[in-house]
């Protein structure tokens, strides 16, 4: 199914979105409610385009219950995406990890921010840090993580859940669930 703007790509996005997920990452116990959870479609469409080009096709998996997209183009896999949250402050923050097929990140978008202070995270040159980084890769806030004043919440939050993220898919991938 392509990700251009069609009504076949509606049916992934709409499981994607239903899916029940657990937090990878928390600053709080409590969990954010299904309905703070939906992406609009559009933004996750033109993410998932901006990362992977045109004339992609993407299907999604069910790993550990959760909807990992898979990414290919004419038969030759492109990467993995997914949808994450982790809770900033009071509010989720809501982004998208995208990585090659080898596992190295290809970028973070913040597709959902809530909060009022500490939106930098989604600016480019905050983000672009991550890119080319791997499971093996360390992310220490302050050390090979930029901070960012005002906006330590959302920084540890973010950078926590990118750290997850790598890792959950290195071990989905040594597992062979991908």
């Amino acid at each position: 199914m392509s990700i251009a703007r069609t009504a076949s790509c509606v049916g992934w996005l709409l499981v994607l979105a239903s899916l029940p997920r657990a937090l990878p990452v928390s600053w709080s116990l409590s969990p954010i409610p299904l309905a703070a959870q939906s992406v609009p479609a559009k933004k996750l469409d033109a993410s998932l385009q901006r990362l992977f080009g045109p004339g992609t096709a993407v299907d999604s998996l069910i790993v550990e219950g959760g909807a990992v997209l898979r990414i290919s183009r004419a038969d030759s896999l492109l990467g993995f995406a997914q949808v994450r949250q982790v809770r900033g402050k009071e509010q989720p923050i809501t982004y998208l990890v995208a990585l090659d097929s080898a596992l190295t990140l290809k970028d973070v978008d913040v597709l959902v921010y809530r909060e009022a202070y500490g939106g930098e995270v989604a600016y480019e040159p905050w983000r672009k840090q991550f890119r080319g980084r791997t499971p093996r890769d360390t992310f220490e806030v302050g050390r090979t993580v930029r901070g960012i004043s005002g906006a330590t919440i959302s920084v540890n939050a973010v950078t926590q859940g990118i750290r997850q993220a790598l890792a959950d898919f290195a071990r989905w991938r040594a597992a062979g669930l991908l």
